[in-house]
């Protein structure tokens, strides 16, 4: 179970990761974007990115633990 429970808070991860993206590119194309949010939400998209694929190694793990039991 804890590999499903990874897996869903990846997607969870994800798709808070897709809204932060969507607004920074929204961001890029109107005139006058702020340049401080920008910089946020690209700390922002780093830290989704990693926290992403720290759980895709969790479930990982947790698939690899239970084919061996």
């Amino acid at each position: 179970m804890a590999a499903e429970d990874s897996l869903g808070r990846a997607e969870e991860l994800l798709a808070r990761l897709e809204v932060a993206r969507a607004e920074l590119e929204q961001l890029s194309q109107g005139e006058g974007g702020s340049p401080d949010r920008a910089l946020e939400l690209l700390g922002e998209l780093s830290e989704l990115a990693k926290a992403v694929e720290e759980e895709l190694d969790r479930a990982k793990r947790a698939a690899e633990a239970d084919a061996q039991s």
